[in-house]
């Protein structure tokens, strides 16, 4: 099929959309089928998700506010509809296309829907990067979709295909949104991996969906950092000599100007294209305190004033310097009178009085914080940067790939087949950055379940209370489908503290496990058993009013005819769904008997209902419809554009 036929198959919202974007200016990426990935969002259809109770963990509270899915991640994002918009961070690590890896069905090009699993792409495969891109080209759409507002991406990749995604995603998201390109270090020794070069580096590629929008955190504090607050002026409070001066000289000529030191009597100037952190009225009253007369006066310092601010000394406004107002020899008796016997004021010309003009900073006026950039540890800073550029983290700030075996080997033991495992110091490390304390954390390549362990980790070190969202495959091809076997395994045993090498501590927290089945239409939920349908209630509900926060929690240990959950405000969910051909209609003896299970369960006065017909209507109760509404809460409904079949 060539790129002709492939346009004729577009709506025409997508040839709208096509078009629109091979008018805009700027490099585009172009890739054999791509036209057709966008269609494959469309066509990927969601999936009733059946839970597994053995799998998961926690209390019924606790599983409702935390996810792990086993299944196609491409069909999990079109299931997950009542995320759309609402993640804060993506965090995730796909193949990296090493050849044998990761397997592709040619009919995804046309059918996403497919279920054939495809074949293995070998390394000397030549369509393996088109092939690649093709994969992950709808899923990164998908992803984006997936992400609120302010949300970031953050994604994991090594030099084979680090080119093609950073070329994908600033299409996709806009080079102006792209946040970072953390360079960390996977190998702290070198590697014969390759022929010229040791690959001892990996990379990761973060973008906004919308960068105005997005907030960089910051990292926690180290005794390393606040052990450079001391006091040797005896001040109360401790503090460090920070640089006076600050960027834009060309956009704030005014404060560039001189300041006459009362210790050498040296007149300082802001480095070239800065200038002081204040005007010099305030720099003024804080150099008198060293006992000194001091005034604002006119010298001839046009030229020097010129080059810090980068521009012809002629058409420069003057500005007064902060000049002693007496002899220097008097002045410089007072200053070291004050710095032997008291305390020092705002401004210092360093610890022994020769240094340039700084500014007390005092710890406890610095952000609870630290903003992450090269080295971390190498800097403190009070605001954020205006960019974060290409960062690198050594494996001594983000982990390397062994330390994250490692740490996979001592939760489930030797044996589990994984030769690179992400650590948990590097995920935790951007879960903090990106994703609130309250916030949402989304991973479609779980692999052993990295990110889940971050989260639960994170919320118990610091009582912070994020969700994390899981989706795995596994290899089942293999007849391994490690969501159970190793994703699964790994996140119970963090949450019970049962770790294979006995050194484990619970971390608290649950989470629940569901199994992707069928796809979701009218006839298949018509046909559904009732656990079936409680599974497909409670994954597709929603509250447009309530999106913030965990999903209905499920009565997993209690017998009611219809109460199956409830929500954060304590109110009744209740399926009228006996099966095929049994009772599924909502009755005056049906809502009596929902009254009562609601109150034995001390729940309040608001029945949400579903069922096939509502046969008797009375106040306090919200009536969903079978299958309409959840047909409508997966996105399916006829209206919903994006989920309607298009006539080929």
């Amino acid at each position: 099929m060539n790129e002709l036929d492939d346009l004729e198959l577009l709506s025409k919202d997508e040839l709208i959309d096509l078009l629109r974007e091979r008018a805009e200016v700027g490099v585009k990426l172009t890739f054999p089928g791509k036209v057709m990935t966008r269609r494959i969002t469309r066509r990927v259809r969601p999936r009733v998700q059946r839970s597994i109770v053995k799998y998961g963990a926690g209390s019924e509270e606790e599983r409702s506010k935390n996810l792990l899915i086993e299944g196609d991640n491409l069909q999990a994002l079109a299931t997950l509809y009542r995320e759309r918009g609402h993640v804060d961070l993506i965090l995730t690590d796909p193949p990296y296309n090493t050849g044998g890896d990761w397997r592709y069905n040619d009919k995804w090009d046309e059918d996403p829907n497919d279920p054939g699993i495809g074949d293995l792409v070998n390394a000397d495969d030549r369509a393996r990067h088109t092939k690649w891109m093709k994969f992950m080209y709808p899923r990164l759409l998908l992803m984006k979709q997936m992400l609120k507002p302010g949300g970031v991406l953050a994604i994991c990749i090594d030099h084979r295909e680090l080119f093609h995604l950073g070329q994908m995603l600033d299409e996709l998201f806009d080079e102006r949104n792209r946040l970072a390109i953390i360079n960390w270090q996977k190998s702290y020794s070198p590697r014969s991996d390759n022929t010229h070069v040791s690959t001892a580096t990996e990379y990761v590629l973060v973008y906004a969906k919308d960068e105005e929008r997005a907030r960089t955190g910051l990292l926690p504090r180290t005794e390393a950092m606040n052990a450079r607050y001391r006091n040797p002026d005896g001040d109360e409070r401790l503090w460090k000599a920070e640089n006076f001066s600050g960027p834009k000289a060309k956009t704030h000529k005014g404060m560039v100007y001189g300041i006459q030191s009362p210790f050498t009597g040296e007149i300082h100037y802001p480095p070239e294209g800065k200038c002081w952190r204040a005007p010099q009225t305030d720099t003024l009253e804080w150099v008198q305190q060293w006992g000194a007369g001091y005034e604002l006066r006119f010298i001839d310092d046009a030229g020097q004033r010129a080059r810090v601010i980068g521009e012809p000394a002629d058409g420069l406004r003057r500005v007064r310097a902060v000049m002693l107002a007496e002899d220097l020899a008097s002045a410089t008796v007072k200053a070291e009178r004050i710095r032997a016997e008291e305390v020092w004021p705002e401004i210092v010309f360093g610890l022994d009085g020769t240094g340039r003009p700084q500014q007390k900073k005092y710890l406890e006026n610095v952000k609870k914080g630290r903003v992450p950039m090269t080295y971390w540890s190498d800097e403190d800073h009070d605001e954020f940067p205006e960019d974060l550029g290409t960062v690198s983290w050594d494996h001594e700030e983000s982990g390397h790939s062994q330390s994250g075996i490692t740490e996979l080997s001592a939760v489930v033991g030797k044996g589990h087949g994984f030769e690179t495992v992400k650590p948990l110091k590097l995920m935790q490390k951007i879960i903090q950055i990106w994703c609130p304390p309250d916030g949402v954390v989304l991973d479609p390549f779980a692999g052993s379940g990295t990110t889940g362990h971050a989260v639960l980790a994170l919320n118990h070190a610091t009582e912070t209370s994020r969700r994390f969202i899981l989706i795995e495959q596994g290899r089942p091809e293999a007849g391994d489908s490690y969501a159970k076997t190793l994703t699964a395994d790994r996140l119970q045993r963090v949450v019970t503290g049962d770790w294979a090498n006995g050194k484990g501590s619970s971390l608290g927290g649950g989470y629940e496990f569901r199994a992707l089945t069928k796809q979701v239409d009218a006839t298949a939920l018509l046909a559904m058993e009732r656990e079936e349908m409680v599974d497909t209630v409670i994954a597709s509900y929603f509250d447009s009013s309530r999106r913030r926060g965990p999903s209905l929690v499920r009565f997993t240990d209690h017998d009611y005819a219809y109460l199956v959950a409830k929500n954060s405000e304590d109110e009744g969910f209740y399926l009228v769904w006996g099966g095929v051909g049994e009772n599924t209609d909502l009755t005056e003896d049906v809502y009596e008997a929902c009254v009562g299970e609601g109150e034995k369960e001390g729940l309040k006065p608001v029945y949400h209902i579903y069922s096939r017909f509502n046969l008797f209507t009375t106040p306090g109760v919200h009536w969903y419809q079978i299958p309409d509404r959840i047909l409508a809460d997966f996105g399916l409904d006829v209206r919903t554009e994006s989920y309607t079949d298009e006539e080929d």
